[in-house]
């Protein structure tokens, strides 16, 4: 196999010219004489049986060259583009211009990866988030945890407010007469929760336990059932109960239950070490953002249109992958959503348009700075994923390749080199 030509015929765009040579199409030619011999019935020999010199005389002597050139193509193609140096996205063009027993040649149009330009990548201004923990930040979280931790005790010495829950029994009425729907027994309802149409809870505070009332209200004009849209009611309500949320005091005892520490000085202390745990880890994810942002804005260079379409349907596939691992399946998930595969292929591209600029662009930073990983980088990637996929280091060596390996460390590093030159704010 060899390449004859290789000429750019449009932005990204290239005709490679490839030969095969003579022994290796004969070679593919008998592989497929020995795949189809099978299938084919020759008078006077039994079925699968005909020898090929017969059957290339009866059919003719190029009856397995179609097939033969389809299986040569791949590897051959993939040969004449590594000599081209071409990075092949997408073939959109396949034609044989000349076969015979000496072998054959053929042309292919393939799309490739873009060349992109990205200058003043160094010094990049971003300003990273605020990670200093206050104290309204830990009594923030110690209420959180004591709202976790609260109970509803009954209260009898007061009319219902805003934040008690109320248990009620209640029935509704529409020029006087009962509706579907709206009628309920010992309901628990928080007020001021919205969860009642407009004027339904105001009316309730203010009334004591044991009080039995009416109160007059109107149903939006949007309202879910057509036959009480915009329609004026009444509901006679009884109330049973009111409940107050009761938090609990923050004092020792307080810290002993929701936690291992002993004192409230000790939990405000642990509690100030994990929301700065969390506040770094939310800084340098909304730092490592701005970066890609400010990256993905200096790419200079046209991505051609069947390499975000590759991306995006990669992205269904993990999207898939991840489904399946909650226990849904794609088709599932397509169903809930009222989407179809095509809709979610579209919603992909935007993301996939950026993936592709921010790998074309540190790809780009790392031959310009002359990045590579040392051999105990390599060495350390290779055993942070055996511990991952819980293999053994060299089995995992079987499996992905070193070249594939140095490729995504060469991005790493040279993220973390846009990293260390920024100014960060």
């Amino acid at each position: 196999m060899a390449l004859k030509s290789s000429d750019l015929t449009a932005t990204n765009t290239y005709v490679v010219e490839v030969e095969v040579d003579g022994k290796t199409f004969m070679e593919a030619v008998s592989k497929v004489f020995k795949k189809q011999v099978k299938k084919i019935a020759v008078p006077g020999f039994r079925k699968g049986k005909a020898p090929r010199a017969i059957i290339e005389k009866i059919y003719g002597e190029d009856v397995f060259y179609d097939d033969a050139m389809q299986d040569c193509y791949p590897d051959a193609l993939d040969e004449a583009c590594k000599a081209a140096g071409l990075k092949v996205v997408a073939v959109t063009g396949l034609e044989a211009t000349a076969v015979s027993k000496e072998g054959f040649t053929f042309k292919a149009t393939v799309v490739v990866e873009p060349e992109i330009e990205i200058k003043d990548y160094d010094g990049i201004e971003v300003e990273k988030l605020s990670t200093e923990v206050t104290e309204e930040m830990i009594d923030e979280e110690i209420d959180r945890v004591r709202e976790r931790n609260s109970r509803m005790v009954t209260v009898e010495d007061r009319a219902a407010e805003n934040g008690d829950t109320v248990v009620i029994d209640f029935e509704g009425f529409v020029d006087g007469e009962a509706f579907d729907g709206g009628k309920a027994e010992e309901y628990n309802l928080e007020l001021g929760s919205g969860n009642f149409i407009p004027g339904f809870e105001e009316q309730i505070v203010g009334h004591n336990t044991g009080d039995e009332f009416t109160i007059d209200v109107k149903f939006p004009e949007e309202y879910q059932a057509e036959n009480l849209k915009g329609k004026d009611a009444q509901f006679k309500i009884k109330l049973h109960e009111i409940k107050k949320k009761e938090l609990p005091e923050v004092d020792d005892d307080f810290v002993k239950d929701v936690s291992e520490k002993d004192t409230v000085a000790e939990y405000r202390e642990e509690l100030k070490e994990q929301i700065q745990k969390r506040l770094d880890g939310e800084a340098e994810r909304d730092l490592d953002d701005k970066l890609t942002n400010a990256i993905i804005e200096k790419v200079e260079g046209e991505i051609p249109q069947e390499m975000i379409d590759n991306e995006a349907k990669n992205m269904v596939r993990e999207m898939d992958m991840r489904l399946r691992q909650q226990g849904m399946d794609f088709n599932t998930y397509m169903k809930y959503t009222g989407m179809d595969a095509e809709a979610v292929l579209e919603m992909n591209k935007p993301e996939a348009e950026r993936r592709i600029k921010m790998r074309l662009a540190l790809e780009k930073i790392a031959e310009l700075e002359k990045i590579e990983p040392t051999e105990e980088e390599i060495e350390e990637e290779y055993a942070k994923m055996a511990e991952i996929y819980k293999m053994d280091v060299e089995k995992v060596k079987e499996i992905i390749p070193e070249d594939s390996i140095k490729e995504d460390l060469r991005v790493q590093l040279a993220m973390k080199h846009v990293k260390d030159n920024a100014v960060i704010k």
